[in-house]
């Protein structure tokens, strides 16, 4: 039987995969029209966040994905929002393109393969499972050496990774953890090791 969690947090990741169309707008119509999606999407999700917040009212259908923790504070789909607008603005295309899809696809085989298969816990972490955490590293070297195509790739994931899945004290919906992380050490690795080296 799978555990009602585990089919909340599907439904939650479910919702996250919409990210690929940011990296599809990017790649098709180019960055003016991808930022001009984002912050038009963003003023909208702060709009809806103002009357969730403030006037106490439920978004049809989403109302149930959102986290206990986000009751009573804005969502991570705004933060992570906003990192794609600062990353896709200072970043390359590739290291803009793969931060985001770090994200979405590395936080989302942490908290799946975690909670279907997490049986090592990491002590004083609440919910992280060494195999979700090994799960989200491994999801990010293979979109890492897809965009970044280096060998330096490889070395790429390990700071967002630790730096989210070891840091209890953090807030795992700011833009730091959500993309900065992998768009700065992707720069750094990108910058430092050209790629046709």
């Amino acid at each position: 039987m799978v555990r009602d969690d585990l089919i909340q947090e599907l439904k939650r990741k479910m919702l996250h995969l919409t990210s690929i169309i940011i990296v599809l707008t990017y790649y098709y119509f180019g960055k003016q029209s991808v930022l001009l999606l984002l912050t038009v999407y963003l003023i909208v999700m702060l709009e809806l966040e103002y009357f969730r917040l403030e006037w106490g009212k439920k978004l049809p259908l989403f109302h149930s994905l959102f986290r206990a923790k986000e009751a009573d504070r804005m969502g991570g789909h705004v933060f992570f929002t906003m990192g794609c607008i600062i990353a896709i603005s200072v970043f390359s295309h590739d290291i803009a393109s793969a931060a985001i899809l770090m994200t979405t696809f590395g936080d989302a085989s942490a908290a799946i393969f975690g909670k279907a298969f997490g049986r090592t816990w990491i002590h004083g972490l609440k919910n992280r499972a060494i195999e979700g955490c090994a799960a989200e590293f491994l999801v990010d070297i293979v979109i890492g050496a897809l965009f970044i195509q280096s060998w330096v790739a490889i070395f790429v994931p390990d700071t967002g990774t630790q730096k989210k899945n070891v840091t209890p004290d953090l807030d795992h919906n700011s833009p730091d953890i959500l993309l900065f992380r992998e768009a700065i050490s992707a720069s750094i690795a990108y910058g430092l090791f050209d790629r046709d080296a």
